[in-house]
């Protein structure tokens, strides 16, 4: 993939394009947390408690485990729907799925305006990675108009094309608005002062952050990308799998005691 000539706009744009870009993923994630001397944490060296390894399929299917394989977390009743009776008091359940409707783009293929849509990524713990997954937190829904200063979500510097773990990205340095909501209160991808942020290019997904600024300068996170678009049955997310018996595999049986 050839990167495109990145602006401003370009910029935001990308970060609005994920739920278009890739419909499973498999990553590992790397929490950064403030370095006493400022400067952040070494990802080849960050504390590996912090890690997890993770398979989110769209629509809200989510595996967590820690790097040595114990499951954290998965989700369950995948298959569930809802029939002829359900009722409810708002718009946002019959909502169609991203991939379903079609966003305007720009000569890219990048996302201007995003359509009203069933948008949400399954979360686990603060939702960090859940907002990482489609960073449109940082650039909004939709271009704001030219006349109203500080109106985007956030001031955007320093775009330049760079390698994440081989794959090609964008990094820029954020600095949020007074307009600036996270996905996730708890979880903002936005600190305080300046942020410096890597958006994968061909997925649209914000793999890595670092405050630059403050007492939270080191603080982040860091994703390293495993698996986009792989075929992902439903066992995967289920806790105990429900699948067939793999017969070439001996079966033991317990007979008690013996005499």
């Amino acid at each position: 993939m050839t990167a495109p000539t990145f602006t401003v706009d370009t910029f935001r744009h990308l970060c609005r394009s994920s739920p278009w870009r890739w419909q499973s993923l498999r990553f590992e994630l790397h929490r950064k947390f403030p370095a006493a001397n400022g400067s952040g944490e070494n990802p080849d060296t960050a504390d590996t408690a912090a890690a997890l390894k993770c398979w989110v399929r769209r629509p809200g299917a989510l595996r967590v485990e820690t790097l040595e394989g114990t499951l954290l977390a998965s989700t369950t009743k995948i298959n569930e729907s809802r029939d002829s009776l359900f009722i409810s008091g708002n718009r946002k359940p019959w909502l169609l799925p991203p991939s379903l409707v079609n966003p305007v783009r720009d000569g890219n293929g990048f996302v201007v305006r995003r359509p009203e849509a069933l948008y949400g990524e399954p979360a686990y713990g603060s939702g960090r990675f859940s907002a990482a997954l489609d960073p449109v937190e940082l650039a909004g829904d939709r271009p704001v108009p030219l006349e109203a200063p500080f109106a985007n979500v956030a001031e955007i510097s320093d775009i330049a094309p760079v390698s994440h773990q081989g794959r090609e990205a964008v990094e820029a340095v954020l600095t949020p608005n007074a307009s600036y909501r996270p996905t996730f209160a708890d979880a903002p991808l936005l600190f305080p002062g300046r942020t410096a942020v890597r958006i994968d290019l061909e997925t649209g997904i914000c793999v890595a952050s670092q405050s630059l600024d403050g007492e939270t300068a080191g603080a982040g996170h860091w994703m390293v990308l495993l698996g986009i678009d792989e075929y992902m049955l439903d066992d995967l997310f289920e806790e105990v799998s429900m699948g067939l018996t793999d017969v070439r595999s001996h079966i033991p049986w317990d007979l008690g005691p013996t005499q």
